[in-house]
């Protein structure tokens, strides 16, 4: 991990033209670089995002500077209604999805939960996706190809005894925002771990990337001791965010990575994910839980 932490990405330059492209949290940080090298090499954009206003501008930015199509749907992870009235929408599309990116998240410092009593973190950065994933997976297969690819982190090995199925709500575990973050990230490789399986020689691939430490708005919903601890230690080493999106870019698009799945790659370099994060057993009984949690039983 830390050996990989300063290459720099593999760099695809095919082109991607009227090609359909999904990123979610695509108004800002790695979401609009991406979205905009995506647009930049002639896809179509749908993104998901719970903004009304900053979507329209997006799209209209995206439109007239590259002339490409740009939708959106609007959704906020922390309300499951609404993420399954967009998955839902997504199912239903009458175009193939080339790419999805899962690039939404959140960080928080403090123990919070939404309004489907989950915590707050959990239910963003994993189970939100995991729905989205759920309702797309027989489009994906009836396609007979796509990519799917999380946007997930090297803090994912700070879950170091893996997950606490029966303590999501951090109540006898002390939360942190690193814990919590890292729990999230876990899981969203254990169910790459499935997904990986029920792809399996269908043309559709699931991969994971770590984006690198770039700089990013991420966090900003935490106090002021937070906000200064990231200005002064983190952000000071944080590379471009381009590097991300050339990352994104290489392993929505590339050839090289046509018959690759369920792989961990800190940017485009693969990587053995944390020993949880590979934990079958656990994979399968999260995904059971999920489908609890997610209201998709």
């Amino acid at each position: 991990m830390l050996r990989n932490q300063k290459l720099d990405p593999k760099i695809c330059t095919d082109d991607f033209k009227n090609r359909l492209v999904v990123i979610s949290g695509a108004t800002s940080g790695i979401g609009l670089i991406t979205a905009k090298k995506y647009a930049f090499h002639g896809a179509d954009i749908l993104s998901i995002n719970r903004d009304v206003e900053k979507s329209k501008e997006l799209c209209e930015a995206l439109s007239n500077q590259y002339n490409v199509k740009c939708t959106y749907l609007i959704a906020d992870y922390t309300r499951l209604d609404e993420v399954h009235q967009v998955a839902k929408q997504l199912s239903e599309l009458d175009k193939k999805i080339d790419v999805l990116i899962h690039n939404a998240g959140v960080y928080y410092t403090n123990r919070t939960f939404t309004e489907n009593n989950l915590e707050i973190v959990f239910q963003t950065n994993y189970l939100s996706s995991f729905i989205l994933n759920y309702y797309l997976k027989d489009k994906f297969i009836a396609q007979k190809s796509g990519r799917i690819i999380f946007v997930n982190s090297e803090a994912h090995r700070f879950a170091v005894w893996g997950l606490n199925l029966d303590d999501l709500s951090w109540d006898k575990q002390q939360y942190s925002g690193l814990k919590s973050y890292a729990a999230a990230k876990t899981a969203q490789l254990l169910s790459m771990i499935k997904l990986n399986e029920y792809f399996f020689e269908t043309g559709v691939t699931v991969n994971a990337m770590h984006p690198g430490n770039v700089k990013t708005n991420s966090g900003q919903n935490n106090g002021a001791l937070y906000k200064l601890f990231k200005k002064t230690f983190v952000d000071r080493t944080a590379r471009p965010q381009e590097i991300s999106a050339q990352a994104l870019y290489y392993l929505g698009v590339s050839s090289e990575l046509d018959n690759t799945s369920g792989k961990f790659f800190n940017l485009t370099t693969e990587e053995d994910p944390a020993p949880p994060a590979l934990d079958k057993q656990a994979a399968e009984e999260l995904w059971a839980l999920s489908l609890d949690l997610g209201g998709l039983k």
